[in-house]
């Protein structure tokens, strides 16, 4: 569905929203590459996001939040240079990993005790996030093939998996945009998993002052 106008943004939303609460999957634009989303909560419907791009329970999906104050709902005790980084870096390219809070009601797979979390940086996504609550979310695209950076390339992988795509143009990043960055925080020291569109020294130069700095692993 297109959001040319506010009209259509408006129904494209209000679709997709519905779409997630009835368990289904639905195809969103975010500030790197497109993604294929569902209700962080239902285990069937993060179940079928897995099949959808032919992955396994030992490769879990992310969660997509609307507001930074909601990773401490999902992840515990996080550290102050993770803090600083989120600060400084939400919404934006950066996911997170922490140690996921125990009391949490849900099945994203075989997460070992752990959540990656991202608050993206994309009006639209923020605004169904706000209707939704947090979301599975995995790039939109099979396993093993490049990423979307459109709906029409997202659609021709996954069009037949999902209930509603939301079209909003090519992303902010552009044909060649790059996954967020995803850092280790469950220890003292942070470590960077996958290089995304945030290098090493950018992440770095934030806690620099503070004296902390990541190990890059990615």
């Amino acid at each position: 569905m297109a959001t040319s106008t506010d009209d259509e943004r408006e129904s494209a939303l209000e679709a997709a929203a519905l779409a997630v609460r009835r368990g289904g999957l639905v195809i969103l634009p975010t500030d790197t590459v497109y993604g294929v989303a569902a209700d962080a909560f239902d285990p069937d419907a993060v179940a079928n996001l897995l099949t959808a791009k032919g992955r396994g329970r030992e490769m879990p999906p992310p969660v997509l939040i609307g507001a930074a104050t909601t990773a401490d709902a999902l992840a515990l005790a996080l550290p102050g240079y993770a803090r600083t980084l989120m600060e400084h870096f939400w919404p934006g390219p950066l996911t997170i990993v922490g140690k996921q809070q125990p009391s949490l009601q849900w099945d994203l797979g075989d997460t070992r005790g752990t959540v990656a979390i991202r608050m993206p940086d994309h009006p639209i996504t923020l605004d169904l996030l706000e209707r939704t609550g947090p979301l599975a979310v995995s790039s939109a695209n099979l396993t093993g093939r490049p990423a979307a950076t459109d709906a029409k390339t997202a659609e021709e992988m996954l069009g037949e998996q999902v209930v509603v795509i939301i079209d909003a143009g090519e992303s902010p990043a552009g044909a060649d945009g790059l996954a967020s960055t995803i850092i280790d925080v469950t220890g003292v020291q942070g470590r960077i998993l996958r290089r995304g569109a945030l290098s090493l020294e950018e992440l770095n130069a934030v806690l620099e002052p503070s004296g902390a700095s990541l190990l890059d692993e990615g």
